[in-house]
C-alpha cells in the first residue's frame, strides 16, 4: 500500500458540494458515452455461477467473493470481478445486430486489491460491449473507438468545468497510442509501472496497446490479462497523467474481444486449456457469439480525474485501513 499525500493540497469543494458534483459528472458523461457510442443501457448481474466460466479471474491469483445459495444447493456463486464475458453473451441472448450496443453499471468487490490513492477494493465502472464485423478486428478500429471515449471524456470535462469553474482538472487536447513492445524498446531498464509513469507525463494521454503477452526482451507480459476476454494484440489501457499525484491515472481498459483462434492460443499459452469445457467457452469455439468490441470506464476515478481530487475515497464510500484514514485527514484529505 503507497499513499500520495500531495503537498498543499485543498479540496475546492465541500462534502456535499463533491457528492453533487459526482451526479453531475456521472450523468453527463453517461450521456456523453451513450450518445457518441450508440449503446442501450442494460441491467447486468453482481454475481454469477462459478460454473458458467463467465467471471473474470483478472491475474489469476486475486480470489473472487464467493457464498452459496439456499435456492442452488451444491454451487459456488461469485461476486463479478468484471462483466467482459457476461456482456459478449448477453448482446447474443438479447438480439444485438451488427454495431449496436450495451451498456451497464458494473459494481464489483476485490478483497485483494492492493489500496492506494487510485485503489479500492470497490470497483464501479461504465461497463460497455458492442457488435462489430469480423474485418473490423483491427487496431485501426480500436484506435478510432478509444477516441470516441477519449472525446465523450473531453466533452464531459467541458460541461463539469462550466458548472464547476476552478474545481476541474484540465486534461489534454487528443491521446496518443503506443505499444508495450515499443515501451519496452524505448525504456528497457525500467519496470512496466516506470514505463507507464513516463509516457503520461510525456504525452498525457497515451493509449497503451498490446497488453497480455510476453514482451520480447524480458519474456514477461507488461502486464497480467486473463487469456479468455481480449484478443492480447488488439487491447489496451486509457491513462492520463495526473500532476496533481505527479502519478498516471488508469481510466478505461478496453479491447476487441477473442475469436475462437486467438482464444485456444491465449488459453494455452496461458495453461489453462481446461476452459475450454466451460460452457461460455465452448458457444465462443463454436461460433455462436458475435465479435465484439468492449471494455470498462472508472466512474469514481473519471470523478477524481475530473474534480481534481486526491484520493478515490473523496469520490467514492469504501472502508479503508485505519492509518490511511488518519493520514488523509491531516492532510484534508475527506474520505467518505
Amino acid at each position: 500500500m503507497t499513499l500520495i499525500l500531495p503537498k498543499d493540497y485543498r479540496p475546492t469543494l465541500t462534502i456535499r458540494d463533491t457528492e453533487t458534483a459526482i451526479v453531475f459528472t456521472r450523468e453527463t458523461f453517461q450521456d456523453e458515452l451513450t450518445s457518441i457510442m450508440g449503446l442501450q443501457r442494460m441491467s447486468a448481474p453482481m454475481f454469477v455461477e462459478k460454473a458458467s466460466g463467465l467471471n473474470d479471474n483478472l491475474n489469476g491469483v486475486e480470489r473472487p467473493v464467493a457464498f452459496d445459495m439456499k435456492a442452488i444447493p451444491g454451487d459456488t456463486i461469485e461476486v463479478v470481478h468484471s462483466l467482459a464475458k457476461w456482456k459478449r453473451l448477453a448482446l447474443h441472448r438479447y438480439g444485438f445486430g451488427m454495431h449496436q450496443g450495451l451498456y451497464t453499471n458494473m459494481n464489483a468487490i476485490r478483497r485483494d486489491e492492493d489500496l492506494d490513492n487510485f485503489h479500492s477494493i470497490y470497483v464501479d465502472q461504465w461497463d460497455w460491449e458492442k457488435v462489430i464485423a469480423k474485418n473490423e478486428r483491427t487496431l485501426d478500429y480500436l484506435e478510432v473507438t478509444v477516441g470516441k471515449i477519449f472525446h465523450a471524456i473531453k466533452r464531459t470535462e467541458k460541461l463539469v468545468e462550466s458548472r464547476y469553474p476552478g474545481s476541474t482538472y484540465s486534461l489534454p487536447g487528443h491521446v496518443s497510442f503506443i505499444t508495450t513492445q515499443e515501451l519496452e524498446d524505448r525504456w528497457p531498464e525500467l519496470t512496466p509501472e516506470e514505463r507507464e509513469d513516463k509516457i503520461a507525463q510525456e504525452e498525457k494521454a497515451i493509449f497503451i496497446m498490446k497488453i497480455g503477452d510476453k514482451l520480447k526482451r524480458s519474456g514477461k507480459p507488461h502486464d497480467g490479462r486473463a487469456p479468455d476476454y481480449d484478443d492480447w494484440q488488439l487491447n489496451g489501457d486509457l491513462i492520463f497523467w495526473y500532476e496533481p499525484l505527479h502519478k498516471k491515472l488508469e481510466l478505461s481498459s478496453m479491447g476487441i474481444r477473442v475469436s475462437p483462434e486467438s482464444l485456444k492460443a491465449q488459453l494455452k499459452k496461458a495453461h489453462c486449456e481446461e476452459r475450454e469445457k466451460l460452457p461460455f467457452h465452448q458457444m465462443l469455439l463454436k461460433g455462436e457469439l458475435p465479435y465484439t468490441i468492449g471494455g470498462g470506464i472508472g466512474q469514481s476515478r473519471l470523478c477524481m480525474l475530473l474534480l481534481g481530487k486526491a484520493h478515490i475515497g473523496e469520490v467514492q464510500a469504501s472502508i479503508w485501513p485505519k492509518d490511511m484514514i488518519e493520514k488523509c485527514k491531516v492532510d484534508d484529505i475527506r474520505l467518505l
